[in-house]
This record gives structure tokens, sequence and C-alpha cells, in this order.
């Protein structure tokens, strides 16, 4: 045949478009035409294209002319992954492949010069599409490189194939085996399959770890309203921040915030996979645990949030569905730190571009500390630190870098202490991640059970029906709420940390020793 019509997708966000690769020949002068808004990395993959095909021994009519059409013309390209399915577009048109077969299967995935296939990003992406769509029994099957089909079969009911060589694509879809001008090499594949091309079985979900890197809170000596202030983020999925002298353990506690975390279910790991696979290869040992992000103060407003053409996710989105640790918060360019308000109001950035917009998910938590003045000894109550000679004014200058918005959308401001140093040199430990883990997945099973997510983001009329309080808890909390000058904002945040910790007693309604305890947990920054 002269006309072959290959399925690919593009990525775009977290969408995996459907491309549709059309590839003609005709007779006319030699030439190799890509067309439909092809980014360079695709242009390129012609001459990947041609030369992994002339190592493989197959030949094609490069004398003729060649228009590869990538429709719809008006969706940008830009990934690497549209070699294989260019080659396959070629070797169909060409008539070595059969087209009835190849037309319920969908390609992706980059060449080597020798033929060899190398993975791709966003294969996750491609399964799940292939798995969202209306009729799953007639949706096709996914071939792409090992390691990506390795990826991609996480996703349940997935029908994927993994190859590592061209040659093993045209074995597989060859459509005259006993042609006579067979390569040495093809001829080998056909006769002895192998694993050259294997159906991934999905792999087995393992639980998370219950800590991160074998730091665990047992570690902490002191600062039990720190550590309390831990567990009641992990079990309602609330934002944090801890403000205190250098020293007091503000980055050893914020360390061993992942290990508390309640396991993630199988929805939750695979968007998050999903947004890693952006950026490479997955790591198959980081399957099923929250991911952590702990960008450098320097860190721009793009490297948070995400940027650039075509847009990519940032550390907020890396984070989503576990946390992102900010340390020395004030440091941050106040650019940065305000581009966080909405993802931490919304759990989601959409990012627009003069050509492009994309939309990446940010439901993550908040774990930030600071110092409570620029010399960082404000307050501090151990005779060997020296003693703060901050003016008001720089004080107001240096915690005037953090806006009131974004204040007021973090749930928890504790204040953290210094230890004295008999206690660091105690062997008496805390109650280690473990066992404080266990109160956190019953807590959040039980606002799981109650209304299908987290504390932290019930709004509106579901935070009416879901956090009901006794008369004495509101009269409490709207007492506190004028008093403290809150926002409507901070009211209800602060309704919803006492709806978790009520939660973690096993109360059915907030009464008012959990608003008392909400109320002591949002402290209020002052710089006299």
């Amino acid at each position: 045949m002269d006309v072959a019509v290959i399925k690919s997708r593009a990525l775009r966000g977290l969408d995996a478009i459907p491309v549709t690769v059309e590839v003609h020949l005709a007779n006319g002068l030699p030439c190799l035409t890509l067309v439909g808004l092809a980014d360079t990395e695709v242009k390129e993959a012609r001459e990947r294209v041609r030369a992994a095909l002339q190592s493989c021994g197959l030949e094609l009519p490069f004398n003729k002319r060649i228009t590869i059409n990538l429709a719809p013309a008006d969706l940008p390209k830009n990934s690497g992954g549209f070699d294989l399915p260019l080659a396959v577009g070629l070797l169909t048109a060409c008539g070595w492949l059969d087209a009835a077969r190849v037309a319920g299967y969908e390609f992706a995935g980059e060449l080597s010069l020798t033929g060899d296939l190398r993975p791709t990003r966003g294969a996750l992406i491609m399964a799940l599409a292939l798995h969202r769509m209306p009729e799953p029994p007639a949706a096709p099957s996914l071939v792409l490189p090992l390691h990506s089909a390795h990826e991609a079969a996480r996703v349940p009911n997935a029908r994927v194939f993994g190859v590592g060589h061209l040659l093993d694509v045209v074995a597989h879809f060859v459509q005259d085996p006993l042609r006579d001008d067979l390569p040495p090499a093809l001829a080998e594949r056909i006769q002895n399959p192998g694993h050259g091309w294997q159906r991934i079985q999905p792999a087995a979900a393992r639980p998370a770890a219950e800590s991160l890197d074998g730091a665990d809170l047992s570690e902490v000596k002191g600062q039990p309203t720190a550590r309390r202030a831990l567990e009641i983020a992990a079990a309602g999925g609330h934002g944090l921040l801890l403000v205190g002298p250098p020293g007091t353990g503000k980055s050893m506690l914020a360390h061993r915030f992942a290990g508390l975390l309640p396991p993630m279910s199988l929805d939750e790991a695979l968007e998050a996979a999903a947004v890693a696979s952006l950026n490479g290869p997955l790591d198959a040992a980081q399957w099923m645990r929250r991911p952590t992000a702990s960008p450098h103060h320097s860190a721009s407003a793009v490297a948070l949030v995400g940027g650039a053409s075509p847009p990519r996710p940032g550390e907020i989105s890396k984070a989503h569905n576990g946390v992102l640790f900010l340390d020395e918060l004030p440091e941050f360019p106040r650019s940065a730190l305000e581009a966080l308000r909405e993802p931490l109001e919304n759990g989601y950035i959409r990012i627009v571009r003069a050509a492009r917009s994309a939309e990446f998910p940010a439901r993550f938590q908040l774990i930030a500390a600071m110092n409570p003045c620029p010399c960082g000894y404000r307050g501090s109550t151990v005779p060997s630190h020296p003693p703060c000679r901050c003016s008001p004014d720089s004080i107001l200058r240096y915690q005037g870098r953090l806006s009131g918005p974004l204040l007021d959308r973090i749930d928890m401001h504790v204040e953290v202490q210094p230890v004295c140093h008999g206690a660091l040199l105690s062997a008496t430990r805390g109650e280690d991640s473990n066992t404080v883990r266990q109160r956190v997945v019953q807590a959040h099973a039980r606002a799981l059970a109650r209304q299908g997510q987290a504390n932290q983001w019930l709004a509106g009329a579901a935070l009416d029906r879901h956090a009901q309080a006794t008369a004495d808890a509101c009269r409490l909390l709207e007492a506190s709420a004028t008093r403290l000058g809150w926002s409507g904002r901070g009211l209800h945040r602060a309704l919803k940390v006492a709806r978790t910790i009520a939660d973690l007693a096993g109360c059915t309604e907030v009464q008012a020793v959990h608003v008392a305890e909400a109320v002591q947990l949002r402290r209020v920054m002052k710089s006299e």
C-alpha cells in the first residue's frame, strides 16, 4: 500500500491527546516531508528513523516522495516518542507490515540509531488515557519500550506490550514472513520470537514505607506541641508552619512528617506517578510512596509552580498527594510565595502561555519552617543563645515577606521552642512514627468514610454538613475568631482542624475541647 495510518498520542499537560500518523508514498523528487506542527525533537526523528531502518537492514523506497502528516495539525507535538510510530508507518506503507493488525495498536517510543527502543516520557499518562476511553474493551493496545511498558502497566486493566528493538515490532506484524529479502536478524526473530515482544502484566501494589529514609519521629526529643501538630496535619491533610530559633528541630520534625502519612490509594499513586512520568522514567522504588519535594529557598516562581514552553510541572505538582517542605520560608522570592495561594486553596495550578496552556494537579501538604526574626533568636529561652538585637522595623520587614493572604491559607502556626540540654542528652524517647501513624490512618479512614476526602478539602455545604459542632464549640470558635481578628477563611480552617482533632479522638461531633486545641495551634505572629 502507499498510505498507512498509525495511532499514537501527544502529551499536553496531564492529557494524552490522540494523534494519527499518516504516511504517504508518491512518485516525484526524493524527499521526506514531516508536517503537522512538529517541534524540533519530532523533526529530528526523520534522521533517527532513517538510520535505525538502515541498521536493521530494512530497505525503504527513499527514492520516492514521502509525506508524513501528524494530525490534528493544530496540536503541537514535542516528544521523542514519535520515532516508533513514524517507523511503523513507513514500514506499513511500504508493505512490510500488516496494516489490519497494526490498526489495533497505539505506538510510542524513541529509537536509537541501531534500532533499540529507549524509554519515552508520559507512558503512564498514555495508558491512563486508554483506560478512560468510553469503551475500554474496544480500546487499542499500547506498544512501548520495555521500561516504559512496565510503567504503563500499573494502570488497571491496561493492555500494554513491551518491545526492546524495532525488529521485534516488525517480526510481530510482518505481512509476509516468507519473503525472500528478509534481513537475517529479522528472520531469526520470526522463527524464535523469544522475549522481544511480551505482554506486560500489572505490577502488584506494595504498601508504602512507614518512614522516609529511616527517619523516625522517636528521634525527636521534647517538642510535644510540634509533634501533636504533625499528627493532626497528617490525619487531616492540613498545612503547617513551624516558627522557632535555629537548632530547635524544625527541619528534623519536617523530615519525619512523610512517615506519618496514611498509605496512598491506587488512584492517588497513579496521579502522582503521572506527574512524575513527565520528567522521565519512574523509579519503581517510589511506587505507592508519597512524594516529597524540598526546593531550595532560591527557587523561582516558575520552579515552584511550573512553566516553560511547553508547560512543565513545578515542585508543587511533583509533590501532588505528598509533601512540599519549604525551609527558611521568608527567604523565598515574594513572587514564588504568592504563587502558592491558589494551589493551596484549589489543589491545582493552571499555567498559561501565549501559545499553550496546561493544568497540573497540586494537592500537596505544605510544611514550612522559619525563624522568628532576621537573626533568628527572638524569644529564645536558651542562655547560650545571643540576645536578639533586631529592631522592631527589621522584624516587621522580615515577617512582612509573608503576606497575610498566604499565612491565612496555612492551617496551623506552631511555635517551636528550644529543648533543654538535659532532655537532649536523655535516653528517653517519645512515640515512634509507626505508633502515631496508626492513629493517623484510623482518623483518615473516618474522614474518608464520612465524606470521601480529607478534612482539609472540605468547603461550602460539605463543610457545614460534615464539620458539625456543638453549641459550646460554635460559641468558642466565634469568640476566638473575633478576638484574634480572623478572616472567614481563617475561621473555616480552624474548624477543619478541629474536625480532624475530633476524628483523632473518635468523636462524631466537634466539641469545645477540639476547637480550643485548634485555636491554640493557629498562632498569630507578632513583631513586638
